[in-house]
């Protein structure tokens, strides 16, 4: 009887995928949606091919979720193996104390440069890479070529301009092709974008580059510009407002807007769910600024510290198989986010992938045909996930604005926003700065 209840058990611990000598690797993420699909793909590939090693791919909630109960689980003495952590978590992972960076787990004799160029250097300080490339992306616009069409436009020619977009707009709407002209997904970060792409700080000290940001930056002439368009646009209708993720996806699906600003991570779900023609392009520019670029989003893995050898061993084999060509090919088909590499990059298009998904390549050709101005290198913030949520609050607040000074109203909130933002970043300064 001893026997049988000692083979059930092993049975037991097989089935359950915790064999005996097999470690086991938490890996925290925040993935919902058509993405769950794909991240748990990728870690059922991986467990395959590696009997001895088991990743446990964990939802954890919302992006600013995640990275709050990874950094309290390593304070509290049980930190996940990696979590996923969105680019404003930068700053916050480096201050941490909690990080073991891929550098460092890599070893200094491990070639970095096939890493597309954007994503390492957004993640690199002090010429060291500290968070292994997995789910990048940037913000491009997206249209409905059936209503284009409805309305009298050219769905060949999409807009180009703030005034353009707001002029196609306008005619979608008096055609009664669509009942509203655009929405957003994550508006605070397409704020953080139009300052990138126009080479505009946010912040300063490069920002936040070449030493701590101490004061943002976005309620100068250029911030208070932008704005002001958006409540333009919201007061005759051609801004629908559509929340701070990714809901707006939803109001340009069902065709009440027939243009959505939205990441790149929703191509590939936006072409499956539409039952129309998908257009994507360029993000719409503001005469009279300088060319810069779109800046990376999306997320990276982080290794938490408080490990074994044998345990970051095994953690370098998942990251690895994640860079695999064949392996971050597949992630991109899914998703939409940027294969990791250039090698990948390359098969894609030798392959005629990007021929027959041009949507798919959008993101590629305005990334990599921007300027690498010293704006447009992204934003390192301490307190950044607070302070998106005090740029999405300023939003929200311009949106809901009934008056004709545009601008002066645009000027107040922003004016507003930067106080608090600016207070946050004194509160962090006093914990982590030099």
């Amino acid at each position: 009887m001893k026997r049988v209840l000692a083979v059930i058990l092993v049975l037991t611990l097989v089935l359950a995928g915790i064999a005996l000598g097999q470690i086991r690797i938490t890996f925290w993420h925040a993935m919902s949606g058509a993405r769950l699909q794909a991240i748990e793909d990728l870690v059922n590939g991986f467990n395959a091919e590696n009997p001895d090693i088991r990743v446990e791919a964990m939802f954890t909630g919302t992006y600013a979720e995640t990275i709050t109960k990874a950094v309290a689980n390593y304070r509290a003495g049980n930190p996940p193996h990696i979590v996923q952590v969105y680019e404003v978590g930068l700053q916050t992972m480096l201050d941490s104390g909690a990080i073991y960076p891929v550098y460092e787990i890599a070893g200094p004799d491990y070639d970095w440069g096939d890493v597309i160029g954007p994503i390492s250097s957004y993640y690199t300080v002090d010429g060291l890479l500290y968070s292994m490339p997995f789910n990048s992306s940037t913000a491009i616009l997206y249209y409905n070529k059936d209503i284009f069409e409805k309305a009298g436009l050219d769905p060949k020619k999409p807009p180009t301009t703030f005034q353009e977009l707001y002029d196609y707009s306008m005619q979608i709407i008096n055609s009664g092709a669509a009942p509203g002209g655009v929405s957003f997904g994550w508006p605070a970060w397409i704020f953080e974008q139009m300052h990138a792409y126009h080479n505009q700080f946010y912040a300063n000290n490069d920002n936040g580059r070449s030493a701590l940001a101490t004061e943002v930056l976005f309620n100068g002439e250029f911030g208070v510009k932008v704005m002001a368009e958006w409540i333009k646009w919201a007061q005759d209708g051609v801004f629908v407002y559509g929340g701070r993720e990714y809901s707006a996806n939803q109001a340009f699906l069902t065709g009440q807007v027939a243009m959505l600003i939205q990441s790149t991570s929703s191509v590939a779900s936006i072409e499956r769910a539409a039952d129309f023609e998908v257009g994507t392009t360029f993000l719409p520019r503001l005469p009279g600024y300088p060319i810069g670029n779109s800046v990376i989003g999306g997320a990276t893995l982080w290794v938490m510290k408080g490990h074994s050898d044998e345990v970051y061993d095994a953690i370098w084999r998942f990251l690895q198989y994640t860079m695999r060509t064949d392996v971050t090919k597949q992630w991109h088909k899914d998703t939409g986010y940027f294969p990791a590499t250039n090698t990948a990059v390359k098969e894609l298009l030798d392959e005629g992938w990007f021929s027959e998904n041009p949507n798919h390549l959008t993101a590629f050709l305005q990334i990599l045909t921007g300027t690498r101005g010293e704006a447009a290198q992204g934003v390192r913030l301490g307190n950044f996930v607070a302070i998106r949520d005090v740029v999405d609050s300023a939003v929200e607040r311009a949106v809901q604005y009934r008056g004709t000074d545009y601008e002066k109203e645009a000027k107040r909130i922003l004016d507003d926003a930067v106080r608090t933002s600016n207070r946050l970043l004194s509160e962090y300064i006093s914990l982590y700065g030099q």
